[in-house]
């Protein structure tokens, strides 16, 4: 069986533009959004934004992101993990729960150790360490979304 890898797109330049489209493909948002953020990773100039893809048979199957705010009110609430998703056919594999480490052990490697994430989910993120914090507002939503936070050495 081929084993998924995770990677840090900071490492592997080359990715950039086929990650940018991934995950613009996932996510709807602007492409140029996504090819400005990895660039700004790609410069090693600060630790946010870190973007990071799992790969497997030659393709990303899986990816998420860190920025400073992943459209919501809660400006002071930072850094959040952004774009989570797993490609259907690779669900159920343990791959989102292996990006969420990636990121909160890279993240605590830069003196990061809370991270915050807006999701619909209600049980997920839980199993990894992740825990409810509040609701807030999407920017342009009408209904209110749920805030996690994760401090490190929380991670199961």
């Amino acid at each position: 069986m081929n084993e998924c890898k995770i990677i840090k797109i900071r490492e592997y330049p080359e990715l950039q533009a086929h990650a940018a489209d991934w995950f613009h493909q996932k996510w709807k948002i602007p492409l140029e959004a996504y090819v400005e953020s990895i660039g700004e990773c790609l410069k090693n100039e600060c630790a946010v934004p870190q973007w990071y893809v799992a790969v497997q048979g030659g393709g990303i199957v899986g990816g998420l992101g860190v920025i400073e705010n992943d459209f919501h009110n809660r400006k002071d609430l930072s850094p959040n993990v952004c774009a989570l998703y797993v490609e259907e056919t690779y669900r159920r594999q343990g791959i989102a729960g292996r990006l969420l480490g990636e990121v909160c052990q890279d993240m605590g490697e830069h003196g990061i150790d809370t991270l915050y994430l807006v999701t619909d989910h209600t049980s997920f993120y839980e199993r990894y360490g992740w825990q409810f914090l509040c609701m807030v507002q999407g920017d342009g939503e009408e209904e209110e979304t749920r805030m996690y936070i994760h401090r490190q050495g929380r991670m199961r």
